[in-house]
């Protein structure tokens, strides 16, 4: 990238919202979010967000895809490499000893997954309430991970209790429930909290929820389900949405426990959280006629 290339970048990045958006948009990457979601995040207003997704996108920061009627963000790692590498060109003059501290920070994420600390990996959910969603992967993940995997579970905003249809769907399914509580994720960010090594969050994207961003090395992906809380309507309706949510669940978390963990480097770790993304509730059975 020649200089006068990486000017309009530049100008484009020196507002502190145009910046903000652009990391909200790399720590979703490779993913896509819609602009209704960038506002739940940001808390910017519908024609202001506008403005700066104009700017962003004119810089060449950003990549604007369209399925059907809705519009689509998601950042330019091309463009974000560029910028950086003609940032640090020349860097220190080639010193190694000046430079390796630096290239340490930013290649962690391209260390060996067996390079953790040694025992079972820890595992955090996280959506808004930690009342449903998170709390039933929270228990899937402890009786179905085994010795291989910690799991714990935390909201941003989270409610008093777990929600009962909640519990009693996993109650039915064999799940101890006695111990589940809705948890702050700020109980897991101080230097006596266990060190987080995947964080899934399981808020629904779709629905434009501001599910929490983590920040921290943990590898991290994007599980999105509909809110089984959000139906209003009878019981029947509710135990059936929380067990849908519970076996979608379900199918991602045996997805994980079956992953080879220990022989994968972080990189394919991480193509296959967003894989298991995908991943939805089997079809009920229907009896043969």
């Amino acid at each position: 990238m020649e200089s006068t290339a990486s000017i309009p970048i530049l100008a484009a990045l020196a507002h502190p919202d145009r910046l903000a958006i652009v990391r909200l948009l790399a720590r979703r990457a490779p993913d896509a979010m819609r602009p209704a979601e960038i506002m739940a995040a940001s808390g910017l207003k519908a024609n202001t967000l506008s403005n700066h997704l104009s700017t962003l996108n004119a810089a060449g920061l950003l990549e604007r895809r369209r399925s059907g009627r809705n519009l689509f963000y998601a950042v330019r790692l091309q463009a974000i490499g560029a910028l950086v590498e003609h940032l640090v060109t020349d860097c220190c003059g080639g010193r190694p000893d000046a430079c390796a501290p630096l290239a340490a920070r930013h290649l962690v994420s391209f260390t060996k997954v067996s390079n953790m600390p040694d025992g079972p990996l820890n595992v955090l959910f996280i959506c808004t309430a930690n009342s449903a969603r998170s709390i039933m992967a929270e228990a899937l993940l402890r009786d179905l991970g085994g010795e291989r995997f910690r799991a714990f579970s935390a909201g941003t905003n989270p409610a008093t209790h777990p929600n009962p249809f909640a519990l009693a769907t996993l109650s039915r399914h064999g799940h101890e429930t006695s111990r589940l509580e809705s948890k702050h994720t700020a109980g897991f960010e101080g230097e006596d909290a266990p060190r987080m090594d995947l964080v899934f969050t399981v808020c629904d994207a779709a629905a434009a929820e501001p599910c929490p961003i983590w920040l921290s090395p943990a590898l991290s992906a994007h599980w999105g389900l509909p809110d089984p809380a959000a139906p209003i309507g009878p019981a029947d309706q509710q135990k059936a949405a929380f067990e849908t949510a519970y076996q979608t669940l379900r199918a991602r978390i045996e997805a994980l426990v079956a992953l080879p963990v220990d022989a994968m480097d972080r990189l394919e770790l991480q193509r296959e959280l967003d894989r298991i993304a995908a991943l939805s509730a089997a079809p009920p059975k229907t009896r043969a006629s």
